[in-house]
């Protein structure tokens, strides 16, 4: 049976003698700078290089405009300046993760994949209350693997009404108009 209050989806199976065991969640990973991040490997619908984007007037300063993916129009966020880093310059070596989230199709603009990793819920840890809320809802929680923590990304939030909607508003962050020059 499904754990309403799990947000990773993941089931309890009962196995043998009754003994409830965790299902494993599984993420893609991937780079912005040094940061490493995951992403629900189930909302992924593909990972491809990065081209040229249709920049779109108003659009806020984190959407680096479409692409036509066979028929479908993708709006590609860059996921650094999403985060309050600087624009990415993009080169051949940067990916683009074709995520799936309801009726939505929109592209991830990052560094590089680097790994799937498979993970326990009660591993994922909360993220510390830091003063603002927006920043903390991109993220849905931390993973500490080995030598390195892992920032597990809310898609809900990232794409979901409750951050595009206002990302036109002058006081929402990040909501500066992308430049009309082409990428």
């Amino acid at each position: 049976m499904a754990d309403m209050n799990n947000p990773y989806g993941t089931t309890r199976a009962t196995q043998g003698g009754g003994a409830a065991t965790e299902a494993r969640h599984q993420f893609i990973t991937f780079t912005l700078g040094a940061e490493e991040y995951g992403v629900d490997i189930m909302a992924v619908r593909e990972i491809k290089g990065w081209s040229a984007t249709t920049p779109i007037p108003g659009a806020p300063r984190f959407i680096r405009g479409v692409i036509n993916l066979r028929g479908i129009i993708v709006p590609i966020m860059d996921l650094r300046a999403r985060f309050g880093m600087e624009l990415t310059t993009p080169t051949r070596m940067h990916v683009v993760i074709i995520i799936n989230t309801g009726a939505r199709t929109t592209g991830l603009l990052v560094d590089a994949v680097s790994d799937i990793i498979a993970v326990a819920p009660d591993a994922v840890r909360p993220i510390p209350d830091m003063g603002s809320d927006t920043q903390e809802n991109l993220l849905s929680g931390l993973v500490a693997m080995d030598d390195r923590m892992v920032s597990l990304v809310s898609l809900d939030f990232l794409i979901g009404a409750g951050d595009l909607r206002n990302a036109g508003d002058p006081g929402h962050a990040g909501a500066e108009p992308a430049p009309l020059l082409a990428a």
